[in-house]
């Protein structure tokens, strides 16, 4: 159980090790909308770790999780996963599937999260796997995870040798020329789009065929042409994929971009979830 400590939380901390609480999750059917959730007491923030003779502030950012590495084995991040911890000590972010939030505890060179979280099931393999191991790693309750800065690059390894390493990610990742992977479950990771401005093109792979059309962008929206498709045959599951990936074309597309991540949404209802491709 977790349990507030107001005599061992200060102002001016070096975070050196973290732990993590899964607690009630706050949204209960599936899909990626969010409900409160997570108490939302004052913290005191945590302004920075020494690194050499570097002090960097580690609340007020986003943290973009690249890996997790447990058992000497290393998952790579398959989409957005993020850790943002707020000046007052509110947090959120996502795992891979699942989206969570609550808040931090810092206790000198201690930090420990207390968060709530989503309960969307991971039909991808990779991104279960990713899931499972990071909210592990979070939720280390014997020992800590030790956290070290260098740079933009943050660093938290626990006893046990699991270590979790993430980047400053504060800026969004841009539109155009981005390799943007998309997310299903069926397309095998191959399916992805790239959006060129001087061409005024999209252009990619439905997860079987290659494809190509007319894409304008203006105002969030991306009116996107007719489709230009090879015309290879794919087992059952990528030509279903492509068939519902096609519903993107010969419309237009509301997108919103959030750092690494992609939605495009489509007047005839497909919503498509995006990553940018590392």
């Amino acid at each position: 159980m977790y349990t507030q400590r107001n005599n061992r939380r200060k102002r001016h901390t070096v975070l050196a090790a973290a732990t993590a609480v899964l607690s009630v999750p706050f949204v209960t059917a599936c899909g990626g909308e969010q409900a409160g959730a997570g108490a939302d007491t004052g913290r005191a923030s945590a302004v920075g770790a020494t690194t050499g003779t570097a002090e960097r502030s580690l609340t007020g950012m986003r943290w973009n999780v690249d890996s997790v590495t447990t058992d000497g084995t290393t998952l790579r991040a398959p989409v957005d996963s993020h850790i943002t911890v707020e000046d007052d000590g509110r947090t959120s972010g996502r795992y891979a599937c699942n989206h969570f939030r609550g808040e931090t505890d810092f206790d000198g060179d201690r930090v420990r999260f207390a968060v709530g979280t989503t309960l969307v099931a991971c039909d991808d393999e990779p991104r279960r796997s990713f899931e499972g191991a990071l909210a592990r790693a979070l939720s280390l309750q014997d020992g800590a995870l030790k956290v070290r800065v260098n740079d933009d690059r943050l660093t938290l390894t626990a006893d046990n040798g699991t270590t979790v390493r993430l980047s400053e990610g504060n800026a969004d990742t841009p539109l155009y020329g981005t390799k943007w992977k998309i997310v299903s479950p069926d397309s095998a990771g191959r399916a992805h789009l790239t959006f060129d401005e001087e061409e005024g093109t999209v252009s990619g792979s439905l997860g079987c065929n290659k494809v190509n059309a007319d894409a304008t962008v203006r105002d969030g929206h991306i009116t996107v042409g007719t489709p230009t498709t090879t015309r290879m045959v794919c087992e059952d599951s990528l030509m279903k994929t492509e068939k519902r990936l096609l519903r993107l074309f010969d419309t237009t597309l509301n997108y919103r971009v959030e750092h690494r991540s992609m939605t495009l949404t489509s007047e005839n209802g497909p919503s498509v979830e995006l990553f940018a491709a590392t």
